[in-house]
């Protein structure tokens, strides 16, 4: 990477990245902090964005309290991915790679495995909105928005996402420039051409709601943003030289992420508030809800920005679920570990668009359910990076007889109690697959799975506290031990599976 994502990498012949779990080399090693702004902001410069104003006032509260919610829960939940995302010019290493240090060589394979799962998911539910946003679109321009448009939007879709997957670092950041210029340009003229359709009395007039319902939408706001994207941080920085400034990295990371989201959450929030046909709709078709209040003649390029926006974040999330797979013990190239992953997440797309009806409750499901064990993962990650007062020794991430071990009981105790404590303490009575979850909620006085808390999402923050708190208090010794020992003997590429 250089200043411009195009220079040092479009002189090059693009073909299919060759790195996979593999450390990438000093000499391969280029740009500055701020080259991440471009694949944060095009992975997150989403239509989807407007709907989570909709998402957010769901939860009984105000425009003000959910502007709040979600200023507060998407920069701090991007504020831990650059800090993780510091790691990975420390490290040279994907993330899940890492966080071998803290959990051992193969006791890492339990975080990858939800890591991968979480990244498999979100591709999916982007996949599918990017799908059913099209056919939307040609419905309404009377081009067709049946069952065979939606063939063929899936198809398209899932073309560019797996083939940007495939091919790699090169092709993403390329794709992401275009996107972030492309979408940006698009979402402005969006902006413009529906402000007509805000009436800041009806907005203003939306009760306030509960302290518990404020906390609820804060930690829906931080799954549904950083934390969504915490396990894959590190997946890019690690191509910066080591030398480069970790606060630059934390910053450019956060910003770079943050500042589309926040963006269209406010004129979102605007939209839902003044409408509450718009605000019923959005629940159902996330994207395709917000072209009812648009003029024909923008359809298409509505399509346009609101496709590229979701190709740009699945973009990203297959190309880190193939690491997490690699990561997780599978032993093929990279490629094919994300083509295997763009045929789950087609199949899993197919399922979203074509036989279910209720889109917000399985999507708030998924993301409190793996948000919790992420979260306490995150914990672990991050005061484990604390402790660390020298970068990490490379070869040592692939021995399990190495300094880092095999498998270390600590953060895979903790991470397990604070996942079981975290499940007992969130809810969803929408999906019915979950009505396991709150078993803590009338245990520990907090009114049961019908009381004030139980839609407060409590358990995302006290995994996330736990892991960190836990492994802070704990793990210095370990760390210190680790880090005591001579550097280990270089690597042999035979060591590295997917490399």
């Amino acid at each position: 990477m250089t200043d411009s994502p195009d220079r040092g990498s479009g002189s090059r012949q693009l073909q299919v990245e060759t790195h996979g779990l593999d450390v990438i080399g000093d000499a391969e090693r280029k740009g500055t902090p701020r080259t991440l702004f471009w694949p944060w902001f095009g992975a997150n410069v989403s239509i989807l964005g407007l709907s989570y104003g909709s998402f957010a006032l769901g939860f009984g509260i105000s425009f003000w309290q959910a502007l709040a919610a979600g200023v507060i829960g998407i920069v701090f939940s991007f504020l831990l991915c650059g800090f993780v995302a510091v790691a990975g010019k420390r490290g040279s290493a994907p993330t899940m790679v890492l966080s071998r240090a803290a959990y051992g060589v193969r006791g890492n394979r339990l975080p990858s495995v939800v890591s991968w799962m979480l990244t498999v998911g979100w591709e999916t539910v982007l996949t599918a909105l990017a799908t059913m946003a099209t056919a939307t679109v040609l419905d309404r321009l009377g081009w067709g928005g049946g069952t065979g448009t939606k063939v063929v939007a899936l198809i398209v879709v899932g073309a560019l996402v797996v083939v940007g997957g495939v091919m790699g670092f090169d092709l993403i950041m390329r794709l992401q420039t275009v996107i972030t210029v492309v979408t940006g340009v698009l979402t402005v003229v969006y902006i413009g051409l529906v402000a007509d359709h805000i009436h800041w009395s009806a907005v203003s007039a939306v009760p306030s709601g509960s302290a518990q319902e404020f906390i609820g939408a804060l930690v829906f706001m931080m799954t549904g943003f950083g934390l969504g994207w915490v396990n894959a941080a590190a997946d890019y920085s690690r191509y910066l030289p080591r030398d480069s400034s970790g606060r630059g990295v934390v910053g450019w990371t956060t910003f770079g992420a943050s500042v589309a989201p926040l963006l269209l959450l406010v004129f979102g929030l605007l939209l839902a508030g003044s409408s509450t046909t718009l605000n019923t709709a959005i629940a159902a078709d996330p994207i395709g809800a917000l072209t009812t209040i648009l003029p024909t003649w923008f359809l298409i390029p509505f399509a346009a920005v609101a496709v590229l926006g979701l190709v740009g974040g699945a973009v990203l999330d297959i190309y880190s679920s193939g690491l997490a797979l690699l990561a997780a013990g599978l032993r093929v190239p990279r490629y094919l570990a994300a083509l295997l992953d763009g045929v789950l997440m087609i199949a899993g797309s197919i399922y979203i668009v074509f036989f279910t009806d209720d889109f917000l409750g399985q999507f708030i499901g998924f993301l409190t359910t793996l948000g919790v064990p992420v979260a306490a993962w995150c914990g672990v990650m991050l005061a484990d990076l604390a402790l660390r007062r020298r970068d990490y020794d490379e070869a040592d991430l692939f021995r399990p007889r190495g300094r880092y071990g095999d498998a270390e009981p600590l953060p895979l105790v903790l991470t397990l109690a604070a996942t079981a404590i975290g499940w007992g303490l969130v809810t969803n009575t929408a999906a019915g697959w979950l009505e396991w979850q709150g078993y803590l909620l009338g245990p520990l006085g907090l009114g049961g799975k019908d009381g004030s808390w139980a839609y407060a999402n409590l358990g995302v923050l006290a995994a996330l506290a736990l892991g960190f708190l836990g492994t802070l208090a704990l793990g210095r010794g370990r760390v210190r031990t680790q880090e005591a020992g001579p550097p280990s003997r270089p690597l042999d590429v035979r060591e590295v599976p997917g490399a």
